[in-house]
């Protein structure tokens, strides 16, 4: 009987050890999930952040380049309309 109650004693500390390691593991998988989903949102965050950085760099770009072309169309319209002028001149002069 005595062996028993021993064996009854050192299964019930057994199955106690065992639930309070089961919860010790559930909270540090708690713990691990908050701290990786606090990870993950801070890389979002910061990819955020950096695409819309990307998007202003991209949109200052792009109205610099526009403002490049239409200077350059500019220069060569006033380009080519000198030097139909100056063949209309010597048409003229030629005429003369």
């Amino acid at each position: 009987m005595k062996d028993q109650e021993e064996y009854s004693a050192k299964e019930t500390k057994r199955i106690e050890k065992l639930k309070a390691d089961e919860a010790a593991q559930l909270s540090k998988d708690d713990v691990r999930k908050k701290a990786y989903l606090a990870r993950e949102q801070g890389i979002e965050k910061g990819q955020k952040a950096r695409e819309l950085r990307q998007a202003g760099k991209r949109a200052s770009e792009d109205i610099k380049d526009s403002a490049r072309e239409k200077t350059r169309k500019e220069t060569y319209l006033a380009q080519e309309k000198k030097t139909a002028d100056g063949q209309e001149a010597r048409r003229l002069k030629d005429k003369n």
